[in-house]
């Protein structure tokens, strides 16, 4: 009989699955969305519509306000998962396919994991690092021989952008042993959004908002869902699961990205990007059997 602890894990992963299948979608969604939108607009005004759903949800279900203590905590998750990365990506998302953003950002996993060490005090074991990074070379490898290996400015962003979505993912799965798996989002998205007023209100003041129908589903995706409900089953995965080996089902999100890109943009999906496919669900499965000692308490 499996253990509790075991079940409990088990459950984060497929929580945080569910989570990564929800940002899949984000990047051929923003392509759409910045092709007609300013990418200030997309990028921020996201998460302002995040905000008017969330606040909604806080009020309904009463929930208290988080301590002082954890502002500092909720601000990190604003500045990189609500600030950092959807405004970089949005930017970047002008001059490079979701295809090639899709593999730069494979190495987010990776990033989560390092983020983790500090900011949740977790401390993987030699065999789950060995597979993180193996997990990370395999996706630049992928970049290379999909000719996507050329570095250019949008590259630069979006790997900015890794950086901040790391830390914001830790801290946010850090949080959600404290205030819960939804709560830390749209505490988050509350707190976020007076800073955001002002530059979306002047991006949208100049915006013509008369565009086809697939940027405002574009947008309307990334607000409700790449900026709100995927991060409830991410966030609470991570609470479940810890925030290292959770993070390590984002191996996963590339070439999910990849397959919905074929199915709803009709993008070639070759067999080289079936056979490195294969290649990270086995790596996700073997990193998945690797120790991480997790913190007794959150830190």
């Amino acid at each position: 009989m499996k253990s509790a602890a075991i079940i409990t894990e088990t459950r984060g992963l497929w929580y945080g699955f569910w989570g990564v299948v929800g940002f899949s979608l984000t990047l051929p969604a923003t392509r759409v969305a910045v092709a007609h939108f300013d990418p200030v607009l997309v990028g921020l005004g996201r998460a302002l519509v995040a905000a008017v759903l969330a606040a909604m949800l806080l009020a309904v279900t009463r929930q208290a306000w988080p301590a002082r203590q954890h502002l500092k905590g909720l601000l990190i998750v604003v500045a990189g998962a609500i600030v950092g990365f959807p405004l970089l990506s949005s930017w970047a998302m002008r001059d490079v396919p979701a295809a090639h953003a899709a593999i730069v950002i494979g190495i987010v996993p990776l990033a989560t994991t390092l983020a983790a060490v500090f900011r949740t005090g977790e401390r993987p074991s030699l065999g789950f690092w060995l597979t993180s990074i193996l997990g990370g070379a395999v996706v630049i490898t992928f970049a290379f021989i999909s000719g996507a290996g050329q570095l250019q400015v949008a590259d630069l962003l979006l790997l900015a952008g890794v950086a901040a979505v790391a830390l914001g993912y830790a801290e946010g799965g850090r949080l959600a042993h404290i205030l819960g798996g939804w709560q830390v989002i749209c505490w988050a998205l509350v707190i976020a959004a007076p800073l955001l007023l002002v530059p979306v209100g002047w991006v949208a003041w100049r915006q013509d908002f008369n565009v086809p129908w697939s940027a405002w589903l574009g947008f309307g995706y990334v607000s409700v869902i790449s900026q709100w409900l995927a991060f409830f089953l991410w966030y609470h995965g991570m609470a479940l699961g810890g925030v290292a080996r959770v993070g390590q089902i984002q191996l996963l999100q590339p070439f999910l990205t990849l397959a919905a890109a074929g199915l709803l943009f009709g993008e070639s999906v070759t067999g080289t990007i079936l056979v490195f496919a294969v290649i990270m669900v086995v790596i996700v499965a073997v990193g998945k059997n690797m120790p991480v000692a997790r913190a007794k308490k959150p830190v």
